[in-house]
């Protein structure tokens, strides 16, 4: 008799296991059963056998699939920051976002963070990577401990441009790493994890990157940045440097299978060819791109070069949602009828590239999947609505039909954070309004 924490009975299940990599994405109907936070049995229910659950989620004729990992986001800063400027040029729209930044406040990032953290549990995202542009980590690792999603907070550095003014800090915060990750890596309950997010190659120097690969491999911990978003990065290195960013970033050793690439819209093919050889990871944000006409992502020749990409929403300020579903439809349509091949990106593609593609490429080989030994983040999905009748596929309604709101379980490291569409623990209404009224404190003092 298996003991079980929690069963999940009943569903379509979607492992998005590599057997999938030949076709549709492997689906079976049954039973997925979680003991503390690993899952511990998937598949038809006379398969697995006898079992006792202390909870049980019904699932019947809904998807059960692993959580969506959103590779690269920004949460507390971008959530103040949704609204704001629109219609702007990305260098225009850094530069109006960084004088609210720098009038940020703890308890005003708490709230946004909670704020952001809601709305990805409410969506189906059980885990991000989060790049921490310019202001303090803390207030979001005391939101994670309310609303305990599986979070890797990259500590942001730049000592040049825009953010010049981060010099003294981001040496500072180098120089003392080791008392932050032994403080905080691999805390509450393993779900939190640690990395070194230096900008981008326009706001960081030679130095700041050196130091930030010592500090890596010294403390075993990724990298997370900005590179290759747009023309301007590319000129400014290229005048700066005689080369790519990515050719500068390899020059400088910094290439490796612990770096996670945001954006990369203006890749070279030398430039894809190094990544495949470093196995770089690559968070693809196409609604962000688009939004702030970045440009397009070389999606074809990164895949078929062998490099992972997987999808992230960037921050609510770029993106203005924290909606995987969203970024998989435009996602698949944008690179289809840009590369004129309706073939491109089928609709198991695009679930991996959300899910087991998307873990992968922030690093967590344990989550991505749902087998027998991986961590239990695990979403359930209703697509038994209008916007999605007749649903002759499921993994068709998922890409294309469905939207953040039809998620209505969140378990998140075998805990169940949203239940029957309501987030377990926090007042959510009571936490926005009190959000509201500090974020048009924050205009106002900031003139924005």
């Amino acid at each position: 008799m298996i003991e079980a924490d929690l069963a999940i009975i009943g569903g379509e299940i979607l492992t998005m296991t590599q057997q999938s990599q030949a076709g549709n994405s492997a689906a079976l109907k049954g039973a997925v059963l979680v003991s503390e936070n690993r899952i511990i049995a998937v598949g038809d229910e006379a398969e697995i056998g006898p079992y006792v659950a202390k909870k049980t989620i019904d699932a019947t004729d809904q998807v059960v699939m692993p959580g969506f990992s959103n590779c690269h986001t920004h949460i507390g800063s971008n959530v103040l920051l949704r609204g704001l400027n629109e219609d702007a040029k990305l260098f225009e729209w850094l530069q109006s976002m960084w004088r609210l930044k720098q009038n940020f406040d703890h308890e005003t990032l708490r709230l946004a963070s909670l704020a952001g953290l809601a709305e990805m549990a409410l969506a189906g995202i059980t885990s991000f990577n989060e790049h921490f542009d310019a202001y303090s980590v803390s207030p979001e690792i005391n939101a994670l401990e309310t609303i305990p999603l599986r979070a890797t907070l990259g500590y942001g550095f730049a000592d040049i441009g825009l953010y010049g003014d981060l010099k003294d800090w981001s040496y500072g915060a180098l120089d003392n790493f080791g008392e932050i990750a032994k403080e905080h890596h691999n805390t509450l309950d393993g779900r939190l994890r640690v990395a070194l997010s230096p900008h981008a190659t326009y706001s960081c120097t030679e130095k700041l990157w050196r130091q930030c690969a010592d500090v890596a491999g010294e403390h075993q911990l990724t990298i997370h940045t900005h590179l290759s978003e747009g023309q301007q990065e590319h000129q400014f290195v290229s005048d700066n440097h005689g080369m790519t960013p990515t050719g500068w970033l390899h020059s400088m050793g910094l290439l490796g299978p612990h770096l996670t690439a945001a954006h990369c819209t203006t890749l070279t093919d030398d430039d894809i060819a190094l990544m495949a050889e470093h196995d770089v990871k690559v968070a693809h944000c196409p609604i962000s791109n688009a939004k702030l006409c970045s440009g397009i992502m070389p999606i074809r020749k990164l895949m078929e070069a062998g490099v992972t990409v997987g999808l992230a929403t960037d921050g609510p300020a770029s993106h203005n949602t924290l909606d995987m579903f969203q970024e998989m439809k435009f996602g698949a349509i944008t690179h289809k009828n840009h590369n004129l091949d309706p073939e491109l990106l089928t609709v198991s593609e695009m679930l991996e590239m959300g899910t087991r593609e998307a873990a992968k490429a922030m690093h967590l080989d344990e989550a991505g999947t749902l087998a027998p030994g991986q961590l239990a983040d695990i979403i359930v999905v209703d697509l038994n609505n209008a916007h999605c009748a007749p649903r002759y596929d499921s993994q068709a309604a998922l890409v294309y039909s469905s939207r953040a709101d039809d998620v209505i379980h969140t378990i998140v490291d075998g805990q169940v954070v949203v239940e029957n569409g309501v987030l377990q623990g926090v007042d959510l209404q009571g936490m926005l309004g009190e959000l509201r009224e500090r974020a048009g404190n924050l205009r106002q003092r900031s003139g924005a």
